[in-house]
């Protein structure tokens, strides 16, 4: 069975054939020193390579997991490449269509209907929004903070007792397109969320003095992009100015030492930054939303996927935040929350010492405007399926993942002022 679900597509999406990856490799890479690194750069200035970790090739360094999809019929060329300069590797996913296919590995309860052990379409979604709503009227409701380029709605869902001056938290989901996983945490916190309510203690003292304003699906042009037509889309949908290229990396969009790395300024590229900070109509709804909100937002929670981490800032810069040691002791307790579930071990640091420098992120973004408690989240797993994490682990990753969530939301209602 072919990758190619209709969700709702306009005339123009239906006459594009959707890309399919038969025989594409994923291929892990740890360079030695920084000849072997070059090795894979230069590879990636002749062939098409799509970077997953790091997801740009500037920034591969010696000592780094590096994890990137090739064609297949590039595959043997850079294997040899890789023996013939004695640069040791892997192949993570041989298949890469094979892997699409069997990420769907949970059997729908009822055809059609959204599921929280199943990856949903935006369609879903959307439906569930308004369920949601209706099914917990005095805990759940939304606002429509912007559209799309696609003129799809961009929701946020308001949880909580219906106060805006008590204490909040922003959570968003799904920035990047095809880290499914995240969106699919976001459902499952606003579904466990009010599902606990005046049953689990702790769930129901932080309905009760705060609010949650959680985006499901940041970008959401992109989203229905890696359902409809390519599963490994990334950015948005939005059109470059002299360029054939589409789309904005949403997360390299934010003011945040937006300009100071050159190598994101190509529309081609996955890690575009766009025209200019706060370019992208997306981005521009977030920022304007949290602007107005800035008095009772105290923390901001971005879900991304892959590689078991939970990073806090800085990105753009190796230097220390203000409150590092605040930080650095919430992010210590997170992952030994989470462990105690299933044993999934997360790493944690600032986002430029543990992975590597980037720019314009929303992480960022948000803590340089006042919210001085800011995490990132990269989920599931840590490469066996990177970004086709299967549906059968979407329920345990949600569940151990909603364990640090709470700690956080605990620690914010305690400390934050």
């Amino acid at each position: 069975m072919r990758f190619i679900l209709l969700v709702g597509l306009i005339a123009t999406t239906l006459a594009i054939a959707p890309v399919l990856f038969d025989w594409e490799k994923v291929f892990r890479v740890k360079p030695q020193d920084e000849k072997q690194a070059n090795i894979i750069k230069d590879l990636a200035k002749t062939k098409e390579l799509d970077f997953w970790y790091p997801d740009a090739t500037h920034h591969v360094t010696a000592n780094m997991m590096v994890d990137f999809r090739v064609s297949e019929n590039n595959s043997q060329s850079i294997q040899s490449a890789l023996e013939q300069n004695q640069t040791h590797y892997e192949i993570l996913i041989h298949d890469l269509q094979k892997e699409i296919e069997k990420q769907f590995d949970v059997k729908e309860d009822i055809p059609g209907r959204h599921s929280y052990a199943k990856y949903n379409n935006w369609d879903k979604i959307v439906v569930w929004t308004e369920k949601m709503m209706n099914k917990h009227p005095e805990m759940v409701s939304h606002v429509k903070i912007g559209t799309t380029v696609e003129d799809n709605p961009l929701y946020v869902l308001q949880v909580g007792k219906q106060d805006e001056r008590k204490k909040s938290i922003f959570m968003n989901c799904g920035i990047h397109a095809r880290e499914w996983i995240s969106s699919a945490f976001c459902q499952w916190f606003v579904y466990q969320a009010t599902k606990s309510y005046g049953k689990n203690k702790i769930m129901t003292k932080l309905l009760d003095q705060m609010n949650f304003y959680v985006l499901p699906v940041f970008s959401v042009d992109g989203y229905i992009w890696s359902w409809t037509q390519n599963r490994m889309w990334r950015k948005n949908r939005s059109k470059n100015p002299n360029s054939r290229c589409i789309g904005t990396d949403l997360n390299r969009n934010f003011n945040a030492s937006w300009n100071s790395l050159p190598n994101t300024n190509n529309p081609c590229s996955d890690t575009y930054r766009g025209t200019a900070p706060e370019s992208e109509r997306e981005t521009k709804a977030v920022t304007d939303f949290i602007r107005s909100h800035l008095n009772s937002i105290k923390a901001y929670i971005t879900f991304h996927s892959y590689s078991q981490m939970l990073l806090f800032p800085y990105g753009y810069t190796s230097e220390l935040t203000p409150n590092h040691e605040d930080l650095a002791k919430v992010a210590k307790i997170g992952p030994d929350t989470l462990a105690t579930h299933y044993e999934t071990r997360y790493i944690y640091d600032p986002m430029a010492s543990i992975m590597y420098p980037t720019t314009g992120s929303s992480l960022d973004w948000a803590y340089d405007l006042g919210i001085k408690h800011t995490f990132a989240f990269e989920l599931r797993d840590k490469g066996k399926f990177g970004f086709l994490l299967p549906e059968s682990q979407i329920k345990s990753t949600c569940k151990e993942t909603m364990l640090t969530v709470k700690f956080i939301a605990k620690y914010i209602l305690k400390h934050a002022s």
